[in-house]
């Protein structure tokens, strides 16, 4: 990594506080960065910044390289002269958790109001921007914008329930759709020209600010999405229907006893090898186009791969298949030189996935919550760290600490008080933060809800819970000078304070 000793919060850009119903990448993301700064914080991780679809999860997107346009700041819209204070005025206010089917349908109307104001107002300069954009982009832009046009035409239905010369994607049917839906794409190509200029400026003030961005590579891509529709020969996909043969997911592990089946398509490995994996370089491109470094969430699946036929309902009846993950390093190594990846390394990992982690000289990940199982040489005790590596309290995947901490039993909870050489619970919240900042590990991450002490109700995700999930969004007034202080106390005395 290219980081000396430090630390930082994860915090998805959705989590911020909004009177918008929804954070986005305006004035309050960039309080943050300023939170991150006084606070002595080096590092802003997110989850993936792409288009969520049915949901909501930013793991499941219509896109692996487009940007999702609820993160469009209303207020820099505004700004830049595209809405006017009447249209922020108007909308109602919103819950505090995000209500996402509310904000699209409230939300889009002014993004559309800001592209038209773009298209018949906008400067010369503006223009010639959004023409670069889109010339610099069009490899993915192009497909991605026609995917949501003809996803608007269908009313959200996925791409196998369209017309079926579309799903074949014939020549003569997709001219005539660029034709008929030129409008449509053209409001899709401002969204993505909009949101690369806000998370652009924005990342410039966080690295001004000595701020780095982690970003969040999923391995695979939603089945409902543009570049399996558009590229279905890298997929285990029935070319004819559109239907997966194959899906991925993981066996029963720590999250859940009948495993995770994700549903999303297996990858034709064979396909991208031949194509000397230009679909993965491209993917790294535009992502670093948005953040300064990369987690690249479920990493053994490049080492080996769960397998499940499609219409399984569960993960359980699968198989591991081995994928070419060192060929694949190696390509992007000569493409890049030098890539700044975090390997997301949970779950069942074997001798050969650690393996191709360390070839590479990637940091794995450590969760504290994971670390208590009585033995001495688990791996998630700090003792057993590396300094190659990234701890956590939790991820976005676990409880928060506190939640965590009260659904153990009277004899886990005595375990981890013990360790912590603590009477009681009422800090665990920064007995564990300062257990992960006090380690050998070379960065520690801490979630924002660790950081305000939060308790169950503000967990982000449950894996295989169907609703209520990447919903949380923290309230201003918590962020008190009084935990940034402590905050910056903590990261000072660990040696892991860097300067704003």
């Amino acid at each position: 990594m290219p980081f000396s000793r430090s630390s930082g919060i994860l915090l998805h850009p959705t989590s911020l506080p909004s009177r918008f119903g929804i954070g986005d990448l305006g004035p309050e993301a960039f309080s943050f960065v300023d939170f991150l700064a006084e606070s002595g914080q080096r590092l802003w991780q997110v989850l993936p910044l792409g288009p969520t679809g049915y949901g909501d999860s930013p793991y499941m997107c219509f896109s692996a390289m487009a940007g999702n346009p609820l993160l469009i700041s209303l207020e820099t819209l505004r700004d830049k002269g595209l809405l006017d204070d009447d249209d922020l005025n108007a909308l109602p206010p919103y819950p505090n958790l995000v209500e996402y089917g509310r904000v699209i349908f409230e939300k889009f109307p002014l993004l559309k109001k800001a592209w038209r104001n773009f298209r018949d107002h906008g400067s010369n300069s503006q223009k010639i921007a959004f023409e670069q954009f889109c010339e610099a982009n069009a490899h993915w832009l192009e497909d991605f914008a026609l995917f949501m046009a003809l996803k608007e035409h269908y009313h959200g239905k996925p791409w196998v329930k369209w017309n079926l010369s579309l799903i074949k994607r014939k020549r003569d049917t997709l001219k005539k759709a660029r034709e008929k839906y030129a409008t449509l794409m053209s409001f899709q190509r401002f969204l993505q020209f909009e949101f690369h200029q806000q998370i652009a400026t924005l990342r410039t003030y966080a690295n001004q600010r000595n701020i780095s961005i982690i970003g969040d590579l999923p391995i695979y891509v939603a089945h409902d999405s543009a570049e399996v529709w558009a590229k279905p020969q890298f997929f285990d996909i029935n070319k004819d229907n559109g239907i997966p043969f194959t899906v991925a997911g993981v066996p029963p592990d720590y999250f859940s006893a009948t495993g995770q089946l994700w549903g999303n398509p297996i990858y034709n490995w064979e396909e991208l090898q031949k194509d000397n994996f230009e679909w993965w370089i491209q993917r790294f491109i535009v992502l670093l186009g948005y953040v300064d470094a990369i987690r690249i969430d479920h990493f053994r699946g490049f080492e080996a791969y769960w397998r499940v036929k499609y219409g399984e309902e569960t993960a359980i009846n699968g198989e591991w298949v081995c994928a070419p993950g060192e060929a694949l390093f190696k390509r992007l190594y000569e493409r890049f030189g030098y890539l700044p990846i975090i390997a997301e390394d949970l779950g069942v990992i074997t001798p050969e996935v650690e393996q191709l982690r360390d070839d590479f000289n990637l940091p794995g990940m450590k969760i504290l919550q994971f670390a208590f199982s009585g033995e001495d040489d688990n791996p998630y005790l700090p003792p057993n760290y590396t300094e190659n590596c990234v701890v956590y309290t939790g991820t976005h995947d676990n409880d928060t600490t506190r939640g965590w901490f009260a659904s153990l039993t009277d004899i886990e909870q005595e375990r981890v008080l013990e360790y912590l050489k603590i009477d009681d619970a009422e800090n665990i919240h920064w007995d564990m933060a300062s257990l992960a900042f006090s380690s050998v590990a070379k960065i520690a991450i801490l979630p924002m809800q660790d950081i305000l002490g939060l308790p169950s109700t503000a967990r982000m995700n449950t894996p295989s819970k169907k609703d209520s999930n990447w919903v949380w969004r923290y309230q201003r007034e918590l962020l008190t000078d009084e935990v940034r202080e402590k905050l910056l106390a903590l990261t000072i005395k660990s040696g892991r304070a860097g300067q704003s």
